[in-house]
């Protein structure tokens, strides 16, 4: 039997070849003369290149995601009769009660929210998870994985985490393995009480109370367990195991902070202008220099333990950030 490791392999061959000639040999703008041509077209070239690049880069990290689901699910999940939560969890749970392949069901479930990711999010992207999940659901079809262990804690804990690390490659490789989170995003935008995260909770509520009642009680509950171990999974490799913080502080001693901290620690500092209010001495009308700064979790207490050294009484306050680019800062792991 085929596998889809040579699908991807002749398809990507294909693909390289017929976009040689297009990256190397550029046409000739219209009306350009001879050195203006080289000109444009070694630009052209360059982005062109760029763009091939960031696409090998999605790539590399859609195929692995694809083989690291599928093995959580056949290698895990599908002989314990066990479910994770969206569109996969769903789909698992019709395979389960009508006897259809999953393989077959995962790829009819998730068209609909693809079609609805190319309305609302773009082609690119549309082409890109098409195509990821057709892979994910010729792997489960062709691909043999081994039942790893018959240990049902084992299964839902490992199964979740190669599920998650599946669905979080493919998310840093521009596409989705499953269509759960298009779904919530156009709900939530057409509700002012729902947010994302809110849809996506009431949706895995529902398909665990069904899988209750067709898997029964104690798959339900490891099927939770699953889903946690995959969504804990995919938070880390989306934001890294440096999640950012954003950290604000308020001192009369503001200067000597923020040198410290950049001095110190190598991190920017913001500085807004602000106006004192109702505090720890009682209310004031001065100016107030707030100091803002991001660091990685990793980095908070040093941060605190600079600010405390020259003010014990400064007035801090931190909360997590989902996503952070440019400044003083590290780079996720993946990026």
């Amino acid at each position: 039997m085929l596998n889809a490791h040579s699908v991807y392999s002749q398809y990507s061959s294909l693909c390289v070849l017929a976009s040689l000639r297009e990256i190397f040999f550029p046409p000739r703008p219209k009306g350009a003369k001879e050195g203006e041509a080289s000109g444009a077209r070694a630009k052209i070239m360059t982005i062109r290149m760029k763009s091939y690049l960031k696409e090998a880069k999605g790539a590399l990290l859609i195929i692995p995601g694809i083989f690291s689901a599928a093995f959580g699910l056949k290698g895990f999940l599908v002989s314990s009769h066990f479910i994770d939560g969206g569109v996969t969890g769903i789909s698992m749970l019709a395979a389960n009660v009508t006897g259809v392949r999953l393989s077959i069901l995962i790829l009819v479930i998730n068209l609909p929210f693809i079609a609805i990711g190319y309305r609302q999010i773009g082609r690119k992207f549309a082409i890109k998870s098409t195509l990821a999940i057709t892979g994910l659901s010729l792997c489960l079809y062709f691909v043999e994985f081994p039942d790893v262990t018959p240990d049902k804690l084992l299964t839902a804990v490992f199964g979740g985490l190669f599920i998650g690390a599946g669905i979080g490659l493919a998310i840093r490789g521009g596409a989705v393995l499953d269509g759960t989170e298009i779904a919530a995003v156009l709900i939530s935008r057409n509700s002012h009480l729902l947010r994302v995260g809110d849809v996506i909770l009431i949706l895995n509520v529902f398909i665990f109370v069904a899988a209750a009642f067709f898997l029964g009680i104690e798959s339900a509950m490891y099927s939770i367990l699953t889903y946690v171990a995959a969504s804990k999974t995919i938070d880390f490799l989306i934001h890294g195991v440096e999640e950012y913080t954003a950290i604000t502080i308020m001192s009369p001693h503001n200067q000597d902070i923020k040198l410290a901290i950049i001095g110190r620690l190598n991190r920017g500092v913001t500085v807004y202008s602000g106006r004192g209010g109702m505090g720890s001495l009682g209310f004031t009308e001065t100016d107030a220099p707030i100091l803002y700064c991001v660091v990685t979790r990793l980095e908070i207490g040093n941060v605190k333990n600079v600010v405390n050294e020259i003010d014990p009484n400064a007035f801090i306050t931190t909360h997590t950030l989902t996503d952070v680019q440019g400044g003083l800062i590290k780079k996720p792991i993946l990026h």
